[in-house]
């Protein structure tokens, strides 16, 4: 069992490994309160760190894991503060800041895909080992990181929660910065749900194949009824629409006719 340890508040650095940037003053209090009632009930992480001055080897402790009880902390003036010491190399400080963030899902998804594109730069792992050291898929790794080649306004409204992770995902799809744009804005304005961004996108592509339009308008011609049509790649989705089971029955029929026909 490891040693716990009272520090002074005042000989705690900041952790540079932090992913997290903002906090919400709100939930900061309610812990401050919640400290101030019950205590800090799970310790804080740091290192000991050495700092040479003129009077000699000072010892001052870099926090490792614990921002917000640390700061919640300071705010109902504690003096002191319960900690375990470890010995961890930098590649760790940053791993067990960003697995501590995750797994109390503190991280908004940009503070998260700078937290992994930090450590395959920095300390050279892989999506895989990423994935691995917090128990995700390494696509899950992979697709959070793509969220930040999204235009530097959409990652701020995402960082805010003025949309949401579904909603960036959908608006990384559009290749058309313009038609991406636009949807952005429809989204911030007029609260655009998910499944009706892809409807427009899906929309969008088709309009711009002509073929694809052509074909549409073909099928809703003949069959009388309303057609979508969602191209992905090499592979075409046609969904048809019935009024009622009476419109497939009778669709079912005319192709039988055609088929006996034929024979």
């Amino acid at each position: 069992m490891e040693s716990v340890y009272y520090i002074e508040v005042e000989k705690i650095l900041p952790n540079p490994y932090q992913p997290r940037k903002t906090f919400d003053p709100e939930s900061l209090k309610e812990l401050a309160e919640s400290i101030k009632e019950f205590g800090i009930l799970e310790p804080l992480i740091v290192t000991r760190k050495e700092i040479v001055t003129e009077n000699g080897l000072d010892v001052w402790y870099e926090l490792v894991a614990g921002e917000r009880r640390l700061q919640a902390a300071k705010m109902i003036g504690l003096k002191t503060v319960p900690a375990i010491v470890k010995e961890l190399s930098e590649k760790a400080k940053l791993e067990v800041s960003i697995i501590e963030n995750i797994q109390r899902e503190d991280l908004n998804p940009i503070e998260r895909a700078k937290a992994f594109a930090r450590l395959m730069e920095e300390f050279g792992m892989t999506q895989i080992e990423i994935a691995s050291r917090i128990g995700k898929s390494r696509s899950y790794v992979a697709n959070t990181i793509r969220l930040l080649k999204l235009p530097e306004e959409i990652q701020e409204a995402l960082k805010a929660g003025k949309i949401s992770e579904a909603h960036a995902k959908i608006l990384l799809s559009i290749e058309e910065p313009e038609l991406q744009r636009k949807i952005f804005e429809r989204i911030i304005s007029e609260g655009v749900p998910v499944q009706e961004i892809q409807r427009i996108r899906v929309s969008k592509k088709v309009e711009e194949d002509p073929e694809l339009l052509f074909l549409k308008r073909k099928l809703e011609e003949i069959l009388k009824t309303k057609i979508e049509i969602k191209k992905s790649g090499d592979k075409i989705q046609v969904m048809v629409n019935f009024f009622d089971q009476k419109d497939i029955w009778d669709l079912i029929k005319t192709l039988e006719k055609q088929n006996q026909d034929q024979i």
